[in-house]
C-alpha cells in the first residue's frame, strides 16, 4: 500500500505542475504563430488543461480499466463546474462580458449531453465515431468563428494570462510544451496506477476512485488556472477555460474510451450521466442569468459535488 500511496503523491504534483507548462508552452507558441488569442483562450488553453484527463483515462482504458476511465471523465466534467467554478466563484464573484456564454457554452453543453446518453447505451465504435465527428464539427466552427469575431474580453484576458508582451522565445515555449506533455503522461501513469492499486486494496470500485481521487488530480490545472484568472479578475477567461475542458473531455476523451475499451452500461449510467448533464445546464443558466455568478450560488455548486459523491460508491 505504501508504494501505491507514492505513486499518487508523485503522480498528483508531477501532473499539475507538468500539465501547466505544457498549457504555458503550447498556448505561447501558438500566439507567437499567428493563432488569434480568442482561439488560444477557448481551444489551445482547453486542450492543455484537458491534456490529464484524456491521458489518465486513455490510460486506464488501455490497461482494461474501463470504469475508471469513464468516471475520471465524468467525475472531472463534474469537479470543473461545481469545485472549482463554486471556489472561483467564492473567492470573487464570476463576472461574465464576452460572448462565450453565447458561442461557446451551448456546444460545452451540447457535448456533455450527448456524451452522457451515449453513456447509456455503452460506449463501443458507433459511439466512438459519433463523439470524433462532433468533436471535429465542433473544433472546426469555433475556430471559423474565433477568425470572424473582433477582438473581445476573452481575447484580451488570454493576453494578460499568457503575458504575451514579455518577449517569450517559441524554440524555449515549445521546449516547454514538449516537457510538459512527457511530465503529464508520466504523472498520468502514476495516477492511474496507483489509483487502481489503492481501489484494490480498500475494496472500493474503479468508479469512486476515478471520480473522487484521479477525477479530482487530473482536474487541478483546471483549479490552478481558473484560480489565477479570477485573482487577476480574467472571469471571460475561466469561464471559457472550464466550458472548453469540459467540451474536450466529453468528445475527445470519450472517443478515445469508446476505442481503446468499449464499455457495456452500468446499473449507475442513468443517475451519473444525469447528475453530470444537470451541473452542466445548472451551471450555464446560472452564468447566463445576469451574466454573473455569485456568492451564494457559487456555495450551492461546491455542495452538489459531495451531493452526488454517493452515487459512486
Amino acid at each position: 500500500m505504501a508504494i501505491a500511496i507514492l505513486l499518487v503523491l508523485l503522480g498528483l504534483p508531477l501532473l499539475t505542475y507538468a500539465a501547466d507548462q505544457l498549457v504555458l508552452g503550447s498556448a505561447r507558441t501558438a500566439r507567437k504563430t499567428g493563432v488569434s488569442a480568442v482561439t488560444v483562450g477557448i481551444l489551445v488553453i482547453g486542450l492543455g488543461t484537458s491534456a490529464p484527463e484524456l491521458l489518465v483515462s486513455g490510460s486506464a482504458a488501455a490497461g482494461g480499466q474501463s470504469a475508471l476511465a469513464v468516471a475520471n471523465l465524468v467525475g472531472s466534467n463534474v469537479v470543473n463546474l461545481t469545485l472549482i467554478l463554486g471556489l472561483s466563484g467564492i473567492l470573487a464573484p464570476v463576472l461574465v462580458r464576452s460572448s462565450v456564454l453565447r458561442r461557446e457554452a451551448p456546444l460545452s453543453v451540447g457535448a456533455v449531453a450527448v456524451f452522457g446518453i451515449l453513456l447509456l447505451t455503452g460506449l463501443g465504435v458507433v459511439a466512438g465515431l459519433i463523439l470524433t465527428v462532433l468533436l471535429a464539427a465542433s473544433l472546426f466552427w469555433m475556430l471559423r468563428t474565433a477568425h470572424s469575431q473582433p477582438v473581445d474580453v476573452l481575447a484580451a484576458e488570454t493576453e494578460e494570462f499568457l503575458d504575451a508582451s514579455s518577449g517569450h522565445r517559441t524554440h524555449i515555449e515549445i521546449i516547454r510544451a514538449a516537457l510538459g506533455l512527457v511530465g503529464t503522461l508520466a504523472g498520468a501513469q502514476l495516477l492511474v496506477e496507483g489509483g487502481v492499486d489503492l481501489a484494490t486494496r480498500f475494496g472500493l470500485s474503479q468508479q469512486f476512485i476515478g471520480f473522487t481521487l484521479v477525477a479530482f488530480g487530473t482536474s487541478l490545472p483546471e483549479l490552478v488556472t481558473s484560480l489565477q484568472a479570477q485573482r487577476r479578475g480574467e472571469a471571460d477567461l475561466l469561464v471559457g477555460n472550464l466550458l472548453g475542458s469540459n467540451l474536450i473531455n466529453s468528445l475527445a476523451g470519450g472517443a478515445i474510451v469508446a476505442f481503446a475499451s468499449p464499455s457495456v452500461p452500468t446499473p449507475t449510467a442513468v443517475p451519473v450521466a444525469t447528475v453530470m448533464i444537470g451541473v452542466s445546464a445548472l451551471a450555464w443558466a446560472l452564468l447566463t442569468r445576469g451574466h454573473r455568478l455569485t456568492r451564494p450560488e457559487a456555495t450551492a455548486l461546491t455542495g452538489i459535488y459531495l451531493l452526488a459523491l454517493p452515487l459512486f460508491i
